[in-house]
């Protein structure tokens, strides 16, 4: 007796599937850094060395030194990513859902969008209905939000205002009261 013969459901099945992978198709994909990088002058990191110094002073005169070595972290890390910038990340949008690098997020899993300024480069925020990783920040390089908009409505509702949260409202405040750095003009 024939293969072919032996298991025909097998193949309707592959053909099936053949078919079916073809219904994929690609709208976007770009590569662009993994997260919004600008480079700081002397003067930020002279700025940040000095507010550090004179919390680290405060910290010590209260005994808080586990609470010193947290803040000499988060400056030691915020240095870092200033100093080293992000790596190339490849972003795929198809009519199954979005890649970025090697994870896949189906369209199921993900709940709403929206776009937010950081630097003045516009970043694509995509939520997540898990817990994890709760939001996906996709860098736009070159691709503009109405082509990201137009791509995306399909699938997913835009969420044209989405209100700051109070770190973020302070966040905000401090930036525009107490500059690091001055602006370039």
């Amino acid at each position: 007796m024939p293969a072919a013969s032996k298991h025909p459901h097998k193949q309707e099945e592959k053909g099936e599937n053949q078919s079916f992978q073809h219904d994929v198709r690609t709208f976007l994909e770009w590569h662009a850094p993994g997260r919004p990088f600008v480079e700081h002058s002397r003067e930020y990191f002279f700025n940040s060395f000095l507010i550090m110094m004179a919390l680290e002073i405060i910290l010590f005169l209260f005994g808080q030194y586990l609470l010193m070595l947290v803040v000499f972290s988060l400056v030691f890390l915020a240095f870092a990513m200033s100093i080293v910038p992000p790596h190339t990340f490849y972003y795929k949008i198809t009519s199954e859902g979005i890649r970025v690098e090697d994870y896949f997020f189906i369209w199921e899993e993900l709940y709403d969008f929206f776009f937010i300024k950081h630097h003045g480069k516009d970043v694509l925020y995509i939520t997540t209905k898990d817990y994890y990783p709760g939001e996906l920040k996709v860098t736009l390089g070159d691709i503009p939000t109405e082509e990201i908009k137009r791509v995306l409505l399909p699938y997913l509702p835009y969420r044209e205002y989405v209100k700051p949260t109070f770190m973020e409202k302070s966040g905000d405040w401090l930036y525009k009261n107490f500059p690091l750095e001055k602006t370039k003009h």
